[in-house]
C-alpha cells in the first residue's frame, strides 16, 4: 500500500495455497465508496471504487499466466485511487487490441494444467474472455478502462482505476450507451491523453466524436454541449482569428504601440490550452503577419528582433 507520494504505508506477503490466500490478499484492499455527480441532479451516484469481479479476474490472471521459471512474485499495489497488478512473463496475445478484436480463447497457454484447474474452480473466466469482460464492466460503470503496460518484455502490469478521470467522457458514456467497446477504448485513450494512430483518429473524427489537429485532439462541440463541458471546449478549441486580431488592434490603438512582450501577455492565456507554448507563440506571429502584411492594419516601426507595432491609421 502506497500513498499519493509513493511512500509505503503497509505491506504483507502471501504464500500457497493460492486458492485460500487469494481471498486474504483481496480482503486487504480498501474498496471504499466513491461518489460523483455527472448528470443534472442534486443527488450523487454512489458506487464502490472497484468492481470485485474485476479485482479477482486481474489477480487470478496474474496467477494463471505468471512465468514461474523466472522465479519472481506477483505484486498488488494499492494507491489512493488505483490498483496495480504485476506478474512476470510476456503477454501471450501480443496486445490488448488483439484480445478485444478477436474475443476468442487464446491458442497457447503458458501453464495449461494450472489454467484448466482455475477455470474448473471458477477462479478465472472462460480462457481468453476475462479481459474483454473486465473492460466491459468498467465501461458499464462509466469508469476509465483498465490499462495494460506491456512495455517490459517479461512483465505485465495492469492498472485498475477507482475514480473518474474526466467527467466529460463519463457523461459521454452515459448519454451513448450503445457505443461499442472498441470505440470506447479509443475514447479512453483520448481521455488519458494517449496518442492515437491516424486511422484511429480518422475513425473517431468520422463519427464526430473528436475534434482538433492531430495528434492533439479533444471532445467535439456537440458532445461538449451534451456533457456540459462548453467552457472546456472553448479553452481547447479557442476563438477564431478575428477575435484575437481585434484584441491586438484594440490594445495598439489604446496604448499607441505594442511590443512582442505586450502582445504575448495579452494573448497567451487566451489561446487554446491544448497548444504548447511554442505553438502559441507561432500562432501569435501568424496573427501579426496577417494584420501587417495581409490586412495592412498595423506596421512595425522597430526592428525584426525588437518589433514595435503601431496602427497604420494612427
Amino acid at each position: 500500500m502506497k500513498d499519493e507520494n509513493n511512500v509505503n504505508l503497509d505491506y504483507e506477503h502471501f504464500h500457497p495455497p493460492l486458492i485460500l490466500n487469494v481471498e486474504n490478499a483481496l480482503n486487504k484492499i480498501r474498496n471504499l465508496k466513491y461518489r460523483y455527480i455527472v448528470t443534472q441532479t442534486l443527488f450523487p451516484t454512489e458506487i464502490n471504487m472497484y468492481e470485485p469481479w474485476v479485482i479477482r479476474e486481474a489477480l487470478h490472471n496474474c496467477i494463471a499466466h505468471q512465468d514461474y521459471e523466472l522465479g519472481g512474485r506477483i505484486v498488488i499495489t494499492e494507491r489512493p485511487d488505483e490498483l496495480y497488478f504485476s506478474n512476470l512473463g510476456s503477454f501471450i496475445p501480443g496486445s490488448i487490441e488483439n484480445v478485444i478484436k478477436q474475443n476468442y480463447p487464446i491458442e497457447k497457454l503458458r501453464n495449461p494444467f494450472l489454467t484448466a484447474a482455475m477455470v474448473n474452480l471458477n477462479m478465472i473466466d472462460t480462457i481468453g474472455a476475462g479481459i474483454v469482460r473486465m473492460f466491459t464492466y468498467q465501461k458499464n460503470r462509466y469508469f476509465p478502462l483498465p490499462d495494460y503496460d506491456l512495455t517490459k518484455q517479461d512483465r505485465v502490469i495492469v492498472t485498475i482505476h477507482g475514480k473518474i478521470i474526466d467527467e466529460n467522457y463519463t457523461r459521454l458514456l452515459i448519454e451513448n450507451t450503445d457505443l461499442d467497446l472498441q470505440t470506447v477504448i479509443l475514447l479512453d485513450k483520448v481521455q488519458k491523453r494517449k496518442k492515437l494512430n491516424k486511422d484511429e483518429f480518422k475513425y473517431l473524427k468520422s463519427r464526430k466524436l473528436v475534434e482538433g489537429r492531430y495528434p492533439k485532439i479533444f471532445v467535439t462541440a456537440d458532445i461538449a454541449t451534451v456533457t456540459g463541458q462548453k467552457a472546456k471546449y472553448i479553452k481547447d478549441r479557442g476563438f477564431n482569428n478575428i477575435y484575437y486580431q481585434n484584441l491586438i488592434l484594440a490594445f495598439i490603438r489604446k496604448y499607441g504601440s505594442a511590443n512582442r512582450k505586450d502582445i504575448d501577455e495579452l494573448l497567451l492565456d487566451k489561446l487554446p490550452e491544448i497548444l504548447t507554448d511554442k505553438q502559441k507563440k507561432k500562432k501569435i506571429m501568424n496573427l501579426l503577419n496577417q494584420l501587417s502584411k495581409d490586412k495592412n492594419l498595423i506596421r512595425n516601426i522597430g526592428s525584426k528582433k525588437f518589433p514595435k507595432w503601431i496602427a497604420t491609421d494612427r
